[in-house]
């Protein structure tokens, strides 16, 4: 692929970065009092447009989780756009994470009772852009009709007509049965992240840091099922069906870790991957999973994130621009969720992944 695809698309990325929010700007974010205060600041950001549109049904801590998503419509839509042809394939893969993450809010609000209006706004998707948002296969309007059905059935039935239906389908009896959509769920999760990792090949060989990435991400996906697994004290056959595949740790040895008798044990058999020391110490004080999922982030961003930016005029530097859109929309939740609870500036500074 030659680079000088790229070159158009890097001047574009560039003109959307100067919009990111700036460590300083965080931490000022950190010292405001409450969501309202917070809601204020970022009226003068690139959030601006959407908080002000959102501002006339929403109000508080939900004003901003919606115009929070669907800011990040916008900016993956534009970062979609934005990518050469030989390169839409591997975004698109990627960015349809979002397709999956709505449906598990779908059908994790069926199984629940939860009404249409309760989880709409939560979707990643705003009015006329797809509700994955990239850009691919269930429209906004769609996503509504999926919504109005009444169970779990009527879901898996209605996304029948696009790829993911299928795979729903082959666990909708066990569902029926025990009531727990998990295995529905890493059903789906397994065939994206080998979609996305069959779609990052053939490139000018710059991707492997992303491949790696990708793996990584799955790493830390099985690990924290794992810890929440033997939180609740689960058999190991059903972790098992939790699992997904594709990871630098292969689920046969994840699942001999499992055997050990704890949480402190499991991350002593991964501390020589991760370097979970100091989270499993606030862990004890916490007594929250985050603590871990916070360091395997920010070992991600530290071991692959940041390295991409230096390859320059490539895929690599669109998925930078992803990454960084996806961290910022991820530590502005983070302040939100701890300013609505009451957390320390301290304990919310300590989960933000800068």
């Amino acid at each position: 692929m030659g680079t000088s695809q790229y070159s158009s698309s890097f001047g574009r990325l560039q003109s959307i970065s100067v919009n990111f929010l700036s460590k300083e700007f965080i931490q000022n974010l950190l010292k405001t009092n409450d969501v309202n205060e917070m809601i204020k600041m970022l009226e003068s950001t690139w959030y601006g447009q959407e908080i002000k549109k959102a501002a006339s049904v929403y109000q508080g801590s939900e004003l901003l989780e919606v115009a929070l998503n669907r800011h990040l419509v916008e900016v993956n839509k534009n970062l979609l756009e934005a990518t050469p042809f030989s390169g839409k394939n591997a975004v698109r893969a990627y960015l349809s994470k979002w397709d999956n993450y709505n449906i598990e809010l779908i059908l994790s609000s069926k199984s629940m009772g939860r009404t249409i209006t309760e989880t709409e706004s939560l979707l990643i998707s705003s009015r006329n852009v797809p509700a994955g948002i990239s850009a691919g296969n269930i429209p906004h309007d769609e996503m509504k009709i999926i919504l109005a059905e009444s169970g779990v059935e009527g879901v898996v039935n209605k996304l029948a007509k696009y790829g993911y239906g299928v795979i729903l389908m082959q666990h909708l009896d066990a569902y029926q049965k025990t009531g727990d959509f998990a295995p529905m769920m890493s059903a789906l999760h397994s065939a994206y992240y080998q979609k996305l990792l069959e779609s990052l090949k053939f490139f000018q060989g710059d991707e492997g840091i992303i491949r790696e990435l990708i793996r990584t991400e799955i790493d830390k996906k099985n690990i924290l099922s794992l810890l929440k697994a033997k939180e609740s004290d689960l058999d190991k056959e059903m972790v098992g069906r939790h699992l997904v595949e594709g990871g630098n740790i292969s689920t046969k040895e994840l699942l001999e870790i499992y055997g050990v008798k704890n949480v402190t044990e499991i991350i002593g058999r991964i501390e020589a991957r991760f370097k979970l020391a100091k989270a499993l110490e606030q862990y004890k004080t916490t007594n929250s999973l985050i603590d871990f999922e916070i360091a395997i982030a920010k070992f991600i961003n530290t071991t692959y994130v940041n390295k991409l930016k230096n390859i320059a005029l490539s895929i690599g530097t669109i998925f930078y621009f992803i990454f960084n859109a996806e961290n910022e929309h991820e530590n502005l939740k983070r302040i939100t969720y701890g300013k609505r609870y009451n957390l320390s500036n301290e304990r919310i500074s300590s989960m933000l992944l800068i």
